[in-house]
């Protein structure tokens, strides 16, 4: 471990189809004020949790490995030359509050590579959940969803049809509607864009064959259980893919909400996830995974990321990762 708190990429002036609302910086600032209250409200007489994601499966060891002769845009950042990261791979549900794996929700995949010479914090992440759209556009609707009470008030906030973000809660619902009996057997996605060296990009992680037989749904952590069950009997692996921007108007940087058509602009491998036979449920591993922080803005600046949620994400994430390591009186380091 290192003794020094985790650096993240830089700011960079908007580029690559990015439009800064001036109002931005305003919500992000409630944005913060908001979600780190509700960490602190949460943190009263129990250890400070992340605002999303709080509930992890598991946090496993994994490698990843870039794959050779790749066609040559993609041949930037860590994808620049072949090679083997170790890694670790956190899964998670995406509700606030910690709920039974049967109710519908996002599910994530968190990967953070190591030993990445490039990148500030000496790591590279990247952050996915099961669905290739995000259902808020902006930081405004963000502050919006954040202050709808009762929350369904986001999507039909007054009387006029007009009003109504009946996208948005398409999205909402693709998301908390799936079956997931697994977090090894389904796919996700990074919803929003980075950078692939001069383009703009989005990425995802495929289960490669054979899915799991783990797939029992009779307690509230089947997630884990399962998860678990597999990795003591034997290995995982993902295909970690790119899917390069062809088209600015209909794939937009500003818009999480538009999935990219894969139809237009396939998905292309350029990496092998392995995650070995292993345990992973020691106390100090389960300490280890709830210290570890996640944030897009880890990384090389080859794959800076894109748009306003990862501009929002930036400052969110970085505020909500030092405020519960200091409540929770716990050091804030990046694992070497």
């Amino acid at each position: 471990m290192s003794d020094n708190q985790p650096a993240l990429l830089a700011p960079a002036p908007a580029s690559h189809g990015e439009t800064i609302p001036p109002e931005e910086a305003a919500a992000i600032q409630t944005i913060v004020a908001s979600i780190a209250q509700t960490v602190r409200n949460a943190a009263q007489g129990a250890p400070a949790r992340r605002d999303a994601h709080p509930k992890a499966h598991g946090c496993v060891r994994a490698s990843f490995t870039v794959l050779p002769d790749l066609p040559l845009p993609l041949r930037t950042g860590v994808f620049q030359t072949p090679r083997r990261f170790d890694a670790w791979i956190r899964f998670s549900n995406g509700n606030g509050k910690p709920q039974p794996d049967r109710i519908g929700d996002g599910r994530g995949m968190a990967v953070k590579l190591l030993d990445v010479a490039e990148s500030p914090s000496g790591t590279q992440d990247f952050i996915m959940i099961n669905a290739p759209a995000f259902f808020v556009r902006n930081a405004a609707d963000y502050v919006a969803f954040q202050t709808a009470t009762p929350p369904w008030r986001f999507f039909f906030p007054g009387l006029n049809p007009f009003d109504f973000r009946l996208h948005e809660l398409l999205v909402a619902r693709a998301i908390a509607g799936q079956t997931v009996t697994n977090p090894l057997n389904i796919r996700y996605w990074s919803m929003v864009p980075i950078l692939c060296g001069d383009a703009a990009c989005k990425f995802s992680a495929r289960p490669a064959a054979p899915l799991s037989n783990f797939v029992a749904t009779d307690t509230d952590d089947y997630l884990h259980a399962n998860l678990a069950a597999q990795l003591a009997q034997g290995p995982a692996a993902f295909d970690f893919m790119v899917q390069l921007q062809t088209d600015p108007v209909a794939m937009p940087v500003e818009d999480p909400t538009i999935a990219w058509s894969e139809t237009a602009a396939p998905f292309t491998p350029v990496a092998r996830i392995t995650i070995d036979p292993q345990e992973f449920d020691s106390p100090a591993q389960r300490a280890f995974c709830e210290n570890l922080s996640f944030t897009p803005w880890h990384g090389v600046p080859a794959h800076r990321p894109l748009g306003g949620i990862n501009r929002v994400r930036r400052i969110v994430y970085e505020t909500v990762s030092a405020l519960r390591h200091q409540l929770n009186g716990a050091p804030r380091q990046e694992p070497q």
